[in-house]
């Protein structure tokens, strides 16, 4: 019979969740303080004594807060569609198909993902600077992909491989050839891992910041990291407007994962099934 668990460990486990949550609760509570109370000794007080919304009015009044949600958006967007798309047929290849030097290809990808960003963006920033991808949507997606299609193609061959083969197998003698029984047979019942590995995607592509720093300049082309980085006040740091853009940002993302969170457990989980 199964053991309940003690109150011991309901204690740590609320313990845990307010030591993760910690920073977030204390930057959505200095959001709301004025600006006033974010120095000194009201900074140290986990309530505001006058609560108010003027840090997320000033956040997109005086500012193109707007312009970075949506140039983040876009960017995110197809970032993750490009590399989910790619590596599909990638990981499907490195999975199930039989040919010299899959294991070195696996590898290569991983190679690519080590490399730090600062030893990348020189020959990347000249390259984007001389073909004028820079200050665009595709200046970023271009070198975004360096760090998110070999993360997309090696969660993605995980799962493929735990894909039995007797439904290949079957496809073939209905007569499907190799990219019908992809599209039809594989990757529909790869859609939890699919889905799960678009969102990993899409969160490394939204959080970026060294590429979107050095690529994109103008203040319009600015993402939301490179964006809330640069809040400069005249003669201090608005904490305030900093703290209401970073829960802005962080909500959506937040809400994403809390509707879809059946679906990134079963995609996460499935790939660790041992044949």
């Amino acid at each position: 019979m199964q053991k309940k668990a003690g109150p011991g460990f309901y204690v740590f486990l609320v313990g845990f969740v307010f030591v993760i949550l910690f920073p977030f609760l204390w930057q959505f509570l200095a959001s709301l303080k004025p600006p006033g109370e974010l120095f000194g000794e009201s900074a140290f007080k986990l309530f505001a004594s006058n609560p108010t919304l003027d840090n997320y009015v000033r956040v997109f009044t005086l500012r193109p807060f707007g312009a970075y949600l949506w140039n983040s958006f876009v960017v995110a967007s197809l970032t993750t569609v490009y590399c989910v798309f790619v590596a599909a047929i990638a990981a499907y290849a490195i999975a199930r198909l039989h040919f010299r030097g899959k294991t070195l290809v696996l590898g290569l990808f991983l190679m690519v993902s080590m490399f730090p960003q600062i030893a990348t963006i020189a020959p990347i920033y000249l390259f984007m600077k001389s073909v004028n991808l820079t200050n665009s949507y595709w200046g970023l997606i271009i070198p975004y992909t360096t760090f998110a299609l070999p993360l997309a193609v090696w969660n993605l061959t995980a799962f493929y491989r735990q894909i039995p083969y007797d439904l290949e197998e079957a496809a073939r003698v209905d007569g499907a050839t190799v990219m019908q029984t992809f599209w039809k047979v594989i990757f529909p019942l790869a859609v939890p891992g699919t889905f799960t590995t678009a969102i990993l995607v899409f969160i490394a592509a939204w959080n970026e910041f060294f590429f979107a720093l050095t690529i994109n300049t103008e203040e319009t082309m600015k993402t939301v990291p490179v964006g809330i980085a640069l809040f400069q006040g005249r003669y201090t740091i608005p904490w305030g407007e900093i703290s209401a853009a970073s829960v802005i940002v962080t909500i959506p993302l937040v809400i994403m994962v809390l509707i879809f969170q059946r679906r990134i457990i079963s995609g996460i989980t499935a790939g660790a099934v041992k044949e």
